[in-house]
């Protein structure tokens, strides 16, 4: 039995999150529905991340196991689940993984990115794909303060939501990095890298980080619900629509959307 690790990329925007869901319109449902139909048996595909709905991945992962039978090498499984899988969801690199890769517990490092839209007319076509935020102004240079902060091993339960499923019951996290740019005039993105997070982690800290820099929070509001993580929640959630997972990192191996 091969296995094989697939890079993906998607509009998260049609998509009910990365988990399979009962209405089958999750990213996982859709993968599984074109590896069965390819391999002719069901076959269980298992992903980096779980990405909410809305959410969008130039570089999600996932694993597969093919049929003992099958000789399809990893290039003839990209063309073929392309022809099977909707326009909003491609694979874009397949390859030939170990047996004890697992595209969940192998990765090291997460990449997100997102994207903020402060153009004062919103852009029709930048809905699903931005935090439309016209107003109030956003300083760049407080929001890369904010974002500064985060930087280090925290406890994060503060910029976690409560999962209803009850997992991630340990809320510390390193985060490597944490980046603001301007990809354009009227546009921020906010870009953090950490060794794993929590349940609306990344929409939540930059929801935060966000209140600060239009001035509606002090920035020593982020360092008490870093120091205190018991002391209160972050209620502050950026949208699903701006948020990007870009990179998975397997030590050496780096998957890239």
């Amino acid at each position: 039995m091969a296995r094989f690790k697939l890079t993906l990329a998607y509009d998260g925007a049609p998509f009910d999150g990365w988990q399979s869901q009962p209405a089958a319109n999750a990213v996982q449902d859709h993968l599984e529905a074109a590896l069965a139909a390819v391999a002719g048996v069901r076959l269980r595909a298992h992903g980096a991340g779980r990405t909410d709905a809305g959410v969008h991945a130039l570089g999600q992962v996932a694993h597969f196991d093919a049929p003992g039978e099958s000789r399809m090498d990893a290039a003839a499984w990209l063309r073929a689940l392309n022809t099977k899988l909707p326009r909003a969801l491609r694979v874009v690199a397949s390859e030939a993984a170990p047996p004890d890769f697992h595209a969940r517990f192998s990765a090291v490092a997460k990449t997100y990115r997102y994207e903020i839209d402060t153009a004062p007319v919103p852009h029709p076509l930048r809905r699903d794909r931005a935090w439309q935020r016209p107003s109030p102004p956003i300083d760049a240079a407080l929001l890369r303060e904010a974002c500064a902060l985060v930087v280090g091993r925290h406890d994060f339960a503060a910029f976690a939501a409560n999962r209803r499923d009850g997992k991630d019951p340990a809320t510390e996290r390193t985060i490597a990095a944490a980046a603001v740019d301007r990809p354009g005039a009227e546009r921020l993105a906010v870009t953090l890298t950490g060794d794993g997070f929590l349940y609306k982690m990344v929409r939540l800290l930059v929801g935060g980080a966000v209140r600060v820099a239009e001035g509606r929070a002090p920035l020593s509001w982020i360092q008490q619900l870093l120091d205190n993580p018991g002391g209160g929640k972050c209620q502050y959630c950026a949208p699903a629509a701006g948020l990007y997972l870009v990179e998975v990192d397997y030590g050496g191996a780096r998957v890239t959307g």
